[in-house]
């Protein structure tokens, strides 16, 4: 009986220390699980973007937070970042991001990392000199410096605050953060953050700024893209498979009118460019009705050549790697289109875009040839190295069957312009002193500047001067090449406002001069093509002439 009573012990004995080992168990594992998720979890990473005003050259400036900065800093810091921040040394400068790491009073902030901004001096504005809104810029260029460092952390949000103008941060945000990288390994590829306005119940929200700055930037990084776009894969066919699939989901129509249409039109100029491509040349129409169908349209006018090799005047090595970009003005057109049917802009666009490919082959075009244009006129082939202004020229006669109201034409028709304005500002041509007035005032704007260029009779009597044909695509003597090549369109321009867009030497960036636009493409100036429509069709705001006798 002993022995049973003690066998009956020893069974419940042992199943309570199951029983407690089992809880005993849940109880360590609950531990090491909270102290699992305490130390190695990975909660969403979400960065925040903060400007502070400071004298550049006053290393000793305490600086002057903006008004959203001063409100984290008090309310989530408890005055903790403002002091950090000072004690890291001199205030960042404009271009310059400084990334401060758990400076939240919680255990887990909400915010992993913040990025104070230099905006320089609190008094920025319209500087005349350098003809540039200096606080847009800078928050431009603090917005995007800042948000590529916080994308190398694979911070998986950034929100970025209005730092006194939230299109021009929405713009730095989103041009920052791109890259072109769809052919490389998508393991391999750069983190891309989503961008959002960083907003407070106390504080105005400019999300209308915010979506407008958004949309330019995306138009600009559209182009970027098709720029980059290795020629082998955009091909005057795919270019215009891209444009459909982009375009149409905009509501923008686009007609594609192949080599057979472009013949009918007698566009002799524009075909003679692509005869020695397998490719066969396209003729993008592109057209948008934001008001009546009454209104007369801009028309935009852009070079699209996918490739250009320079024909049988091979141009040098180092300038072929980078003629994928000679679709500049096509890609800005294309983009410019999206943009303002996305804002819903009360405006007619018709875009006009030949696309074609200038190679070597047994059918190329040559030095010495004559073709005769829409017009009548006949144009002796100097180089075929030039063929930029003979694709355009057809494309702005065609132009006039519109009856435009303005005809815009961009593209990158010389070399020259590297020398004469670096990566400072695209080069303008205009017959019309208020358009360059209201391209001037966009400029301003966006930060994407223009200079304009004299379109005088001096160099309409080059381009002129041979005695065999009415104009030729070089002209005679030496100099003034990007002011030839607007004397040369010119010639084909119908009566009306015209302005011609020189994008040659801003097609690519280094990476240095614009903290908010990688090394590669830079896809300008798409932002502010797209800001002079908007300011043109705000006639109370647009320049106007002095009446005469005043």
């Amino acid at each position: 009986m002993a022995l049973l009573t003690r066998c009956g012990l020893l069974n419940v004995r042992t199943k309570n220390l199951a029983q407690i080992r089992h809880y005993a168990s849940q109880a360590i594992n609950q531990m090491i699980q909270l102290q699992h998720t305490e130390i190695c979890a990975d909660p969403p990473s979400r960065g925040l973007v903060l400007g502070v005003y400071a004298e550049e050259d006053d290393k000793n400036d305490t600086g002057i937070l903006t008004p959203a900065a001063w409100r984290y800093n008090v309310q989530k810091t408890a005055g903790r970042l403002l002091e950090v921040l000072r004690m890291s040394g001199p205030m960042p400068k404009v271009g310059e991001a400084r990334l401060l790491f758990a400076q939240e009073t919680e255990k887990i902030p909400y915010y992993s990392a913040v990025a104070m901004i230099g905006l320089g001096k609190e008094c920025l504005g319209f500087n005349a000199y350098e003809v540039l809104d200096e606080q847009k810029e800078a928050i431009r260029r603090s917005v995007a410096k800042a948000c590529m460092d916080l994308a190398l952390l694979d911070t998986d949000r950034i929100e970025v605050e209005n730092c006194g103008h939230a299109e021009s941060a929405a713009e730095g945000a989103a041009l920052g953060v791109w890259a072109y990288q769809e052919l490389r390994d998508a393991k391999k590829r750069l983190a891309v953050p989503s961008i959002d306005l960083y907003t407070h119940k106390d504080e105005v929200c400019d999300i209308e700024g915010w979506r407008i700055g958004l949309q330019k930037a995306a138009a600009q990084n559209l182009a970027r893209q098709l720029q980059e776009m290795p020629s082998n894969i955009l091909t005057p066919t795919a270019f215009a498979q891209n444009v459909v699939e982009v375009l149409c989901k905009s509501g923008v129509n686009v007609e594609v009118k192949v080599e057979g249409w472009a013949e009918s039109q007698m566009m002799n100029a524009f075909l003679s460019v692509g005869k020695a491509s397998c490719e066969p040349p396209i003729f993008l129409e592109l057209s948008y009705y934001g008001t009546s169908s009454e209104e007369r349209p801009i028309v935009l006018v852009g070079q699209g050549l996918t490739y250009d090799c320079g024909g049988l005047c091979l141009k040098d090595k180092q300038d072929l790697f980078e003629m994928r970009g000679d679709v500049t003005g096509a890609a800005v057109v294309v983009a410019a289109c999206r943009a303002i049917a996305n804002l819903r802009l009360p405006v007619n666009i018709r875009g006009l875009i030949p696309v074609c490919e200038n190679v070597i082959g047994c059918n190329a075009f040559r030095p010495g040839d004559t073709v005769k244009t829409m017009n009548g006129k006949h144009i002796k082939i100097q180089g075929t190295d030039h063929e930029d202004v003979l694709v355009l020229a057809d494309t702005l006669l065609y132009a006039q069957n519109f009856c435009p109201k303005t005809i815009i034409s961009v593209g990158t028709t010389s070399r020259a312009m590297h020398q004469t304005l670096g990566e400072a500002a695209s080069g303008v041509f205009t017959n019309s002193e208020i358009l360059w007035q209201q391209i001037k005032h966009a400029s301003m704007h966006t930060g994407d500047r223009v200079w304009r260029m004299p379109l005088w009779w001096y160099f309409t009597s080059e381009i002129t001067a041979g005695a065999s044909s009415d104009v030729q695509n070089y002209g005679v003597g030496t100099g003034g090449r990007p002011c030839k090549a607007a004397a040369f369109l010119k010639e084909f321009v119908p009566c009306g406002q015209w302005m011609h867009i020189d994008a040659t030497n801003v097609m690519t960036t280094n990476g240095r001069n614009f903290e908010y636009l990688r090394r590669g493409m830079a896809g300008r100036p798409t932002r502010t093509l797209i800001e002079f429509i908007a300011q043109s069709i705000c006639k109370d705001t647009a320049p106007k002439m002095p009446r005469k006798g005043k």
